[in-house]
């Protein structure tokens, strides 16, 4: 099978299914922002991050997997296709949260990204997660998405933000706040 098909070339590409949409498809901007927030993740992986981050960024990688599918798929019922994210994804996300809460001092600045490496790609994919989840509201007001992926990338941003903050924690790094000069 070869990777490419030619329908690219002329702006388009299909869903699956086989439906032919336009490259800038808003369903595309969804999908291709989870790609980019996936590559995100997938760098945060190899930055030197704690093992107990890099499994949970392991186990989000193949979470957004399947939402993509989903994504990708006008009518997942027509397919048979299992929903991309159920309740306990989320209570998993929250428990991940409140247990890396509990590790860092309780926050009253906001704060600057940044601090060591791992954590300022930390906060660089909390950031595309954010916009995915922006991609995705504009979607739902459009055509019916499983409240469960809304509500699991706006848990999913809230993680990437303790991780990073839980990150520099590790490294010696304290949060930098911000000051309104």
């Amino acid at each position: 099978m070869k990777i490419y098909t030619g329908i690219g070339d002329a702006g388009k590409t299909r869903l699956f299914g086989g439906e032919e949409v336009d490259k800038d498809h808003l369903r595309l901007h969804v999908y291709g922002t989870l790609d980019e927030l996936n590559s995100h993740i997938g760098v945060a992986v190899t930055s030197g991050i704690s093992e107990k981050t890099r499994t949970k960024l392991v186990a989000i990688q193949y979470d957004i997997f399947r939402i993509s599918a989903v994504l990708a798929t006008p009518d997942p019922a027509k397919y048979d296709m299992k929903p991309a994210i159920v309740e306990n994804d989320i209570k998993r996300l929250e428990e991940w949260i409140d247990d890396t809460e509990a590790e860092l001092e309780p926050l009253k600045n906001f704060i600057l990204p940044g601090g060591c490496q791992a954590s300022a790609v930390l906060h660089v994919t909390r950031t595309v997660c954010r916009r995915a989840e922006r991609h995705l509201a504009t979607l739902a007001r459009q055509t019916v998405i499983s409240g469960d992926i809304v509500i699991y990338l706006n848990r999913l941003s809230d993680l990437f933000f303790v991780l990073a903050r839980l990150e520099n924690k590790h490294a010696g790094h304290e949060d930098v706040l911000w000051q309104n000069q």
